[in-house]
This record gives structure tokens, C-alpha cells and sequence, in this order.
């Protein structure tokens, strides 16, 4: 199932700057595995703000639910997710 999520993080202003570094970090490092696992396909930056529009490739709801609370940036993160289809009028055969 495809998923678009949209994730703004808001870390708060006193975090020491080497605990929020230390947690965008680890959050790369684990996006960029799902990124090569194929669940995490796409990741766009929201031009001005600390925010993404992703697309996930998962098996389910809960998949995704799963990773998403797995996330070292999830206690700040306002995440809003809305489950796609493939439309039929694309032209690309490996939308699902």
C-alpha cells in the first residue's frame, strides 16, 4: 500500500544542540535504510520548514504505523498520513 505522510518537526528551543544532533543522526540513518529496503520511496523537503512529504511503500496500515513510531524524531513530530491508489490515467506501470 502506498501512504503519502507529511511530518513537521518541532524540537524544542532549549534541546542541547548536541542531543538534537545526535537524534537527526540516527534518524538519517534509519530513514535511508528504509529507503533502501523500498518502503520509504520518496522524501521531498518542504521548501522553508523542517518538514517532508514522504511516500511509503508498506504492506499495511499498521506497517506503517510501525515505522513511523520507530522514528527518533517521532516525540516531536506532527505527522498527518493519507493512504493512495493508483490513479487510472497514469502512465506509469509500477504505481500500485
Amino acid at each position: 500500500m502506498l501512504f503519502m505522510v507529511e511530518m513537521a518537526v518541532n524540537l524544542p528551543p532549549d534541546m542541547p544542540a548536541e542531543r538534537a544532533e545526535q537524534i537527526k543522526a540516527t534518524e538519517k540513518a534509519y530513514s535511508q535504510q528504509l529507503q533502501r529496503e523500498g518502503k520509504w520511496r520518496h522524501i521531498w523537503r518542504v521548501a522553508g520548514l523542517y518538514a517532508n512529504v514522504s511516500i511509503f511503500d508498506v504492506k499495511d496500515a499498521q506497517e506503517l504505523h510501525d515505522i513511523l513510531m520507530e522514528l527518533p524524531l517521532y516525540p516531536w513530530m506532527e505527522i498527518s498520513v493519507t493512504a493512495l491508489c493508483r490513479h487510472p490515467s497514469s502512465i506509469r506501470s509500477d504505481d500500485k
